[in-house]
């Protein structure tokens, strides 16, 4: 294993608690209730007649906006707003889909909440949240891509925020391209019969939405592909490996984050972070296969085994390994298996946790006037001691940076082997747990003290243990910046 995190039970929620929870309400053709006429209601009211519904407005008398708002309706023959010049009432109230109002007090904004709720209409006292069944949130419109965002009330302008940012992700053809895939719906699935075909497709779909392709000579093209699917396809599944990374989910690359969106199964480690599975496809089956040393754990050949079953079943497996998957995460073996039972496999590599340590440290592993290489040692044998195989002599040159995973148990005795070897016992050494996540702890100290250390960071979460010159410069650095900062004021 490669990375850094708490150990997590067989049965991780595969969704986090909402504030509220999202829904998408069809309005077309329904009646909608607004009651008043200041522009917060005439956005409401826009806002419910571009979804179909038919509005009745009742206000006596009506801003500036409402009013151009109305001038601009009755220029259509399918009117959607109309008007009533007075007091609300409860009648109006009576078999309405949606009511809005905007209250000058809390007398009146309660009134309305309590008629609304005798009548049974969800209703919504703009800016008055405890008279409020539902929110509106902030809106990026591609309709029918339609992105929703809200914070519960607790900050409107971070979700405006928000919307503006995902205004510039989305290209403004993405309308053109989900109105292509209403009208094509129907003929692909009746040319792809399988679940995996379809899946296939519309993934080839969505990269075109994406990757600047021209939506109006896109149809044959996607036509074509389905045909070429239908005749093609097979009944076997295949295998993605997928690095993880060191916990922290937006350190995640974005190949890795389209496979879990793809997976029809998802088998992960112990040290996947629950922000890194949050990025799967909800409908993914998700099944924890961790090995931890000293803890119950799956079999190496019960992993092979379940996923070549799984596969075997038409299923897209990813096979998520903390930091690298071809870094200490036995990969090696999983792969040669796979190719034996011819099952098509795939690696998309993840930041491993000696590089997120370093950018996390501001250090350069191979600096050039202190390391002119680096290199990456498992810190324990399958029995529990040190390794047997490691060219420990090799490991004791003072012009490398060692990283040292899977070392929390032996940190004393790697010390103590790297002493004998004739490492200066005074070599700067850099114990980390948890990185780049918020548990993330540190000790700085030199090779002698590895013990020391090791007993203040704990080594019951996995940790990584390096040494070298090139973690000295930083310290030095580091402890000389408060001073530089008192001599400037």
């Amino acid at each position: 294993m490669d990375v850094l995190q708490q150990p997590r039970n067989d049965n991780p929620a595969r969704m986090e608690p909402l504030a509220k929870l999202p829904v998408f309400w069809a309005l077309e053709g329904k009646r909608c209730v607004v009651a008043g006429g200041s522009d917060a209601c005439a956005w409401k009211a826009e806002l419910l007649a571009a979804c179909g519904a038919h509005v009745e407005i009742y206000a006596e008398t009506l801003s500036g906006t409402f009013k151009a708002l109305l001038a601009r309706n009755l220029e259509h023959a399918a009117a959607r707003l109309i008007h009533h010049p007075g007091h609300w009432q409860m009648e109006g109230l009576t078999g309405a889909a949606i009511a809005i109002a905007d209250c000058d007090d809390e007398i009146e904004a309660r009134r309305f909440f309590e008629a609304a709720c005798a009548t049974g209409v969800p209703v919504n006292v703009i800016d008055k949240p405890d008279f409020c069944q539902f929110q509106f949130g902030s809106i990026v419109n591609r309709s029918p891509v339609v992105v929703a965002i809200s914070t519960d009330g607790a900050a409107p302008v971070l979700a405006q925020t928000i919307r503006r940012k995902i205004e510039t992700l989305l290209p403004r053809t993405l309308k053109s391209w989900a109105g292509l895939a209403q009208s094509i719906r129907g003929r692909v699935n009746g040319l792809l019969e399988t679940a995996s075909a379809r899946r296939l497709f519309w993934e080839k779909f969505a990269d075109m939405a994406f990757d600047g392709s021209a939506v109006n000579q896109a149809e044959a093209q996607l036509l074509l592909a389905a045909r070429g699917l239908k005749s093609t396809t097979s009944t076997t599944g295949r295998v993605t490996l997928v690095g993880a990374g060191p916990g922290d989910a937006e350190l995640l690359t974005l190949k890795a984050v389209r496979a879990l969106q793809a997976a029809d199964v998802i088998l992960f480690d112990d040290l996947v972070s629950t922000e890194v599975l949050e990025l799967a496809r909800r409908e993914a089956k998700r099944m924890l296969v961790g090995k931890r040393g000293g803890r119950s754990s799956c079999r190496q050949e019960d992993i092979n085994a379940m996923m070549v079953k799984l596969a075997k079943a038409g299923k897209r497996v990813v096979r998520l390994k903390a930091g690298d998957p071809m870094i200490f995460g036995r990969a090696g073996e999983e792969i040669a298996h796979l190719d034996r039972e011819n099952i098509p496999v795939d690696v998309i590599p993840g930041i491993t946790a000696a590089s997120a340590m370093a950018s996390r440290l501001g250090i350069s592993l191979t600096h050039r006037e202190h390391a002119q290489s680096v290199r990456f040692i498992t810190g324990h044998s399958r029995h529990g001691g040190l390794p047997m195989d490691v060219d420990w002599t090799t490991a004791a040159d003072p012009h490398a940076t060692t990283v040292f995973y899977m070392g929390g148990r032996t940190a004393p005795l790697i010390a103590d082997r790297l002493i004998a070897e004739g490492l200066s016992p005074e070599t700067p050494a850099v114990i980390m747990s948890d990185v780049s996540r918020t548990t993330q702890r540190q000790w700085h100290g030199n090779l002698a003290g590895l013990g020391e250390g090791i007993s203040e960071i704990g080594y019951e979460n996995p940790v990584l243990i390096a040494v070298g010159d090139v973690f000295a410069a930083r310290q030095h650095a580091v402890h000389a910046a408060p001073l530089s900062a008192a001599a400037s004021l």
